[in-house]
């Protein structure tokens, strides 16, 4: 699982919060690392991460749903297309 993932698993399969799991009620770990280092603990911390680079968080989120809309992966000549997303989206938030 990569390193976002973690800060979500007190969600369970079906979105409740949960702080143990298992028979064992064994504490859920939600913390992780990035892979510049950056460590948080759970959504909350996350999310703090995320905000830090809005444009950058902008550009991934675009690049994914512009995988799902056109049904294959976003390869280099779709970057204008994405920047052009990011930056006609970004007054509006």
């Amino acid at each position: 699982m990569d390193p976002l993932g973690f800060a979500l698993e007190n969600f369970d399969a079906i979105g409740k919060w949960r702080i143990t799991e298992g028979t064992a009620n064994t504490p859920i770990d939600s913390s992780g690392v990035l892979t510049d280092g950056t460590k948080f603990q759970g959504p909350t911390e996350l999310r703090k991460v995320l905000l830090r680079q809005p444009e950058q968080f902008a550009t991934t989120v675009t690049e994914k749903l512009l995988t799902y809309a056109l049904g294959r992966t976003v390869d280099y000549y779709d970057a204008p297309t994405v920047r052009k997303i990011v930056r006609d989206a970004a007054p509006n938030d």
